[in-house]
């Protein structure tokens, strides 16, 4: 047999808060300290630590990142006394001949120092690099083929477009 149930208001019909505590406790958003994320910023501790993810991600963000994998003249120093003898470098007399770009860098930075004849092949460097590896008798070959390039993907309509 089914039972009708009562609805609960009609357990609380005569008592003035139906159940809510004081008479003023119900009275909108600002007993619970705001709505949402409202008074998150140097207070409410518990509303951070819930929400903690959520906080941060502000600027802009760029859809095709540009990475460029540099070395620092003093560290490219250290590993030519490492390895001196392999495919990307050579010794020719008393120059060393180096090529950065089957190393896998593509920019050479002018932090360190070098006392070494360098005969370098990059796509990239910086003036002072290029400073430093002079002083030292040698040279920078800029590879301007093998520049470092954005990737992006082409859709099949520019690929017909450019033939």
């Amino acid at each position: 047999m089914v039972t009708t149930k009562n609805k609960k208001v009609t357990k609380y019909r005569a008592h003035t808060t139906h159940g809510g505590g004081h008479r003023k406790k119900r009275r909108g958003a600002g007993n619970r300290g705001g709505r949402g994320m409202a008074g998150s910023g140097k207070r409410a501790c518990q509303k951070k630590q819930k929400h903690r993810k959520s906080f941060g991600g502000k600027g802009f963000h760029s859809h095709c990142p540009r990475t460029i994998k540099s070395i620092h003249l003093g560290d490219l120093t250290k590993l030519i006394i490492k390895t001196s003898d392999s495919e990307a470098i050579q010794k020719k007399g008393d120059i060393y001949q180096v090529d950065l770009l089957k190393l896998g860098y593509q920019k050479l930075i002018g932090t360190g120092s070098t006392s070494l004849k360098l005969e370098v092949n990059v796509s990239a460097f910086t003036k002072k690099a290029e400073e430093k590896i002079a002083a030292a008798g040698g040279k920078i070959v800029y590879s301007k083929n093998e520049a470092v390039k954005v990737k992006t993907e082409s859709s099949p309509d520019q690929e017909k477009s450019e033939e």
